[in-house]
């Protein structure tokens, strides 16, 4: 009976990996990190900061709405771990959804690498680099803006995540008049939107740890080399 109780528990925590894993996967990372690549390989002729910031809300509202009703669309590190503080999540389910997360995020660079492969050579005629005019490591992370003190990019993800969190909770918050759960994932999206549109000059508006680290990872070991941790 024990034995089965843990293989049970181990087949639930893999499942729940696995629902955070696609959607953020398929639709949040695919769709902005792609949107970021053609803002910078078409060199503003194939999208505008306005259309980043519409991909990223587009991707939130749909990874919501794949996975909200079975493990609760955790497509983000930083909500995940208030959720744990909170008391609403265990130690095993955190660590399933942040995996999932993780590795989700690490597919969708590889996959968008992949996607404009051609298209990065021939922007940058092979020189994968953090900064300067062909740069492309910020189509995978989020880099300061040059202007932007270490302090004030702190200051900047800080707030921009905290505006995210206490959104989030707001939407979702059924004690004070939360919207209705079929509206849920498009005002989390619209959330997104808004946070890029007026908190994204800085930084770029990370936001989210597993948005930014594991295609950190990702480009270090794909060509950009350790200078993207810098």
């Amino acid at each position: 009976f024990c034995r089965k109780n843990s293989k049970e528990a181990q087949s639930t925590t893999a499942t729940r990996t696995l629902l955070t894993l696609l959607p953020l996967f398929l639709f949040t990372q695919v769709f902005g990190l792609s949107s970021v690549a053609q803002v910078v390989l078409g060199k503003g002729n194939s999208g505008q900061y306005l259309s980043i910031n519409m991909a990223f809300g587009i991707g939130v509202t749909l990874g919501i709405y794949a996975a909200g009703g079975i493990s609760g669309a955790h497509l983000n590190a930083a909500i995940t771990i208030t959720q744990w503080i909170l008391g609403n999540l265990s130690w095993t389910r955190l660590a399933a959804y942040i995996t999932g997360q993780f590795l989700g995020s690490f597919m969708a660079a590889a996959t968008v690498f992949a996607l404009y492969y051609d298209a990065i050579y021939d922007y940058t005629q092979g020189n994968l680099t953090v900064s300067g005019p062909t740069a492309t490591a910020m189509i995978f992370s989020t880099y300061p803006a040059p202007s932007v003190s270490l302090q004030g990019a702190f200051f900047t993800e800080f707030t921009a995540t905290v505006m995210l969190i206490l959104g989030v909770l707001v939407i979702h918050d059924e004690k004070n008049n939360a919207a209705l759960k079929g509206a849920q994932p498009m005002l989390s999206g619209m959330l997104v939107l808004g946070i890029g549109l007026g908190m994204g000059l800085n930084t770029g508006y990370a936001i989210n740890p597993s948005r930014d680290l594991p295609p950190r990872i990702f480009t270090a070991m794909a060509g950009w080399g350790m200078d993207v941790f810098t």
